[in-house]
């Protein structure tokens, strides 16, 4: 079954004239990275919150940088080091490969704010990052809109979960916080990904009447915000959505649904292109 998916992709993806990929959590899962898939997946990846009582939501909040900022950087300190270590799995240079190839232009959008497409080599410039970046800081009150690269070192004391070191702000010297968009968020500065947005929107006009692959690759309902994008891009006529994912892969027809994770899908794509 997967085979004839798999030749319909390829097909879409050779007779494109313009590429997006859309990705979330799940787009990490094949390079070692935790998808935090409910309190159970959340808990497998970080057990010392599980003892604590807290879920991904309660540690993914800017509270904890105004009460205790030491263990609001221990979850996200921790993260910026397994983000800095992880390396992009083979999925990621199959989508440039197939860039390069058939000369299509290519922007992403992702709700991951862990930087592995820029690792990969994606420019910045082709990227959309909606929830931020951890790779950026700004200042929790914010005492400005400024936004800066994350260039901190942050050892992390795993018993407790805090962090050694807090990052400053260098305008106010109060504290700085990962310019992302956490929940219960009202102090995200979303000025960087406004300007991704902008670029995104005008990608989209320049390509408004060519033919259109959409790679979607884990993302899922709990918060469908990519699912939304690659289903509204999926609307215009001369756009095709190809959404890979292992659990929720369902998508309407003329598109395509593939039930694997990405680095399979990706792969199987690849082997249904061939070599030129």
């Amino acid at each position: 079954m997967n085979s004839e998916l798999f030749q319909r992709a390829a097909e879409a993806v050779r007779g494109a004239e313009a590429l997006v990929v859309t990705a979330g959590a799940g787009m990490g899962v094949d390079s070692g990275l935790p998808d935090f898939r409910g309190d159970q997946g959340f808990w497998n990846a970080y057990p010392m919150y599980e003892r604590l009582g807290l879920s991904f939501v309660d540690a993914a909040n800017p509270a904890h940088f105004h009460r205790d900022p030491a263990f609001g950087w221990g979850f996200y300190g921790h993260r910026t080091n397994l983000y800095r270590s992880t390396v992009p799995h083979a999925g990621f240079h199959l989508l440039r490969q197939w860039a390069e190839r058939f000369e299509l232009d290519t922007f992403v959008v992702t709700s991951n704010v862990d930087g592995q497409f820029q690792k990969a080599g994606f420019a910045e410039e082709q990227m959309l990052e909606v929830h931020g970046s951890i790779h950026h800081l700004q200042c929790l009150t914010p005492c400005s809109s400024a936004i800066w690269s994350n260039r901190e070192e942050i050892p992390i004391d795993f018993a407790t979960m805090r962090a050694k070191h807090i990052p400053l702000c260098p305008r106010c010297g109060g504290t700085a916080r990962p310019n992302i968009l956490m929940f219960s968020d009202f102090s995200w500065i979303g000025g960087r990904s406004h300007g991704q947005q902008m670029r995104f929107d005008i990608f989209l006009e320049q390509h408004r009447k060519e033919r259109l692959a959409i790679i979607e690759m884990g993302a899922g309902s709990a918060i469908p915000t990519i699912r939304y994008t690659s289903e509204r891009l999926g609307e215009r006529g001369n756009a095709t959505v190809i959404r890979i994912n292992p659990r929720e892969p369902h998508i309407r027809s003329p598109h395509i649904s593939i039930a694997t994770g990405a680095l399979e899908g990706l792969t199987g794509i690849d082997r249904a292109l061939g070599h030129p």
